[in-house]
C-alpha cells in the first residue's frame, strides 16, 4: 500500500482529505498548530494547549461518515454567539482541549479522537511545542500572531515569516514525511496555515531527505497577504520555505462564475492566474485540472477545490 502524507491546515486541507480518505492508501495528515483566532485562540489562552482547530477539521474530514455521522456533526457544532460563555466555541475544539489534559499532550488527544471518529488515516500535529507566528511586511510592519499574519492591512505584502519561540517537529510527523511515497502540500492560507509547517525545525529537513516525490496543490483565489499572486508566485514561496522544488504542481484552470468573481473582488481577492509557462521552470511537471467548485455558504457563494477531482489527480501522480 502506497504511503501518502499531506501537509497543511485549514479548509484546503479538509477538502483534499475528504477526497483521499476512501482511496487504498496509508494516509497521514501533518497539520499546523499555529492558529490563534476565534475558538482556537481562546482555548490556547485559557488552557495553554496547542491550537486544536485545524486538527479538528482534519479529523472530521477523515471520519467514517457512514457509521458516525452524528458524532462528526457534533465535533463541527459551534455554539451560537448569543451564548455568553460558550458563544462561537466549537465542540470539537473543546473535546480536544479536554482530551489534551486527560491524555498528556495534543498528539495523544488526537489519537483518542481518531478512535471516536473512526478516521481513515492518521492526523498528526506538526509539533508539540507551543509557538506563535510572526511576520514582517515589505513596508517593515511587524505582524504578531497567526490572525494578523493571515489578515495584514490591504496592500501589504509579506516579506518574511517565522515562529517564536522556535518549535521542534513531532517525531511521528517527521517519520511519516520521510517514509512517504508522495508528500502533498495542500492549498490553504499560505502564510497562516501552510508555511508555518516548514518553519518547524525538522520538517524542512524531512522533506529534503524524504524518499518520496513532492507535490503542491495551488490555491484557487488570492487573499490578504497574497493579493495579485499568480500560481507561480505561490510556488516560489513554497520552494523558498520548504527548501525543495516540487516534482508536481497541481493547479486549477476553471474560472468561477461572474457572481463569485464579483463577490471576491469586493474583498480585493481574485482568481489565481494559471501561468503555466512560468510554472514549468519552478516544478518538475505542471498538472492542470478543472478543480474549482462553487458552494453556497449561508448567504454567500464561495469556491473550494473539488475533493474528488483533486484526489483523482493526486492518485495518478502515485
Amino acid at each position: 500500500m502506497k504511503k501518502l502524507v499531506t501537509i497543511g491546515g485549514g479548509t484546503g486541507h479538509y477538502s483534499l482529505l475528504r477526497g483521499l480518505k476512501n482511496r487504498d492508501l496509508d494516509l497521514a495528515a501533518v497539520v499546523s498548530v499555529a492558529d490563534d483566532g476565534g475558538s482556537t485562540g481562546e482555548l490556547r489562552t485559557d488552557f495553554g494547549i496547542l491550537a486544536p482547530g485545524d486538527l479538528r477539521n482534519c479529523l472530521v474530514a477523515l471520519s467514517d461518515e457512514t457509521e458516525i455521522e452524528d458524532i462528526a456533526r457534533l465535533f463541527e457544532y459551534r455554539f451560537p454567539q448569543r451564548s455568553r460563555r460558550l458563544g462561537d466555541h466549537n465542540v470539537g475544539n473543546i473535546i480536544l482541549a479536554a482530551l489534551t489534559h486527560l491524555c498528556g499532550n495534543m498528539a495523544n488527544a488526537v489519537q483518542v479522537a481518531s478512535k471516536i471518529l473512526k478516521t481513515k488515516g492518521k492526523v498528526l500535529p506538526v509539533s508539540l511545542d507551543a509557538s506563535h507566528l510572526y511576520a514582517r511586511t515589505e513596508s517593515g510592519k511587524l505582524l504578531k500572531g497567526q490572525l494578523q499574519v493571515s489578515y495584514p492591512a490591504r496592500g501589504e505584502r509579506i516579506a518574511q515569516v517565522w515562529l517564536k519561540p522556535a518549535a521542534n517537529a513531532y517525531r511521528d510527523s517527521v517519520s511519516a514525511i520521510r517514509e512517504a511515497d508522495l508528500i502533498v502540500i495542500c492549498p490553504g492560507d499560505l502564510y497562516g496555515s501552510v508555511i508555518p509547517n516548514f518553519l518547524t525545525k525538522g520538517i524542512r529537513e524531512a522533506i529534503g531527505a524524504g524518499r518520496g516525490r513532492l507535490a503542491y496543490v495551488c490555491n484557487l483565489v488570492t487573499k490578504q497577504g497574497t493579493y495579485g499572486f499568480s500560481a507561480s508566485d505561490f510556488v516560489r514561496e513554497i520552494v523558498r520555505y520548504c527548501g525543495r522544488k516540487p516534482d508536481f504542481v497541481v493547479y486549477n484552470t476553471k474560472r468561477p462564475t461572474r457572481t463569485v468573481v464579483d463577490k471576491y473582488r469586493k474583498e480585493a481577492s481574485s482568481f489565481v492566474a494559471p501561468d503555466a509557462a512560468r510554472l514549468k521552470s519552478l516544478a518538475g511537471k505542471a498538472v492542470p485540472g478543472a478543480l474549482l467548485v462553487e458552494h453556497d455558504s449561508g448567504d454567500k457563494r464561495i469556491v473550494r477545490h473539488d475533493s474528488e477531482k483533486t484526489a483523482r489527480l493526486i492518485m495518478e501522480l502515485l
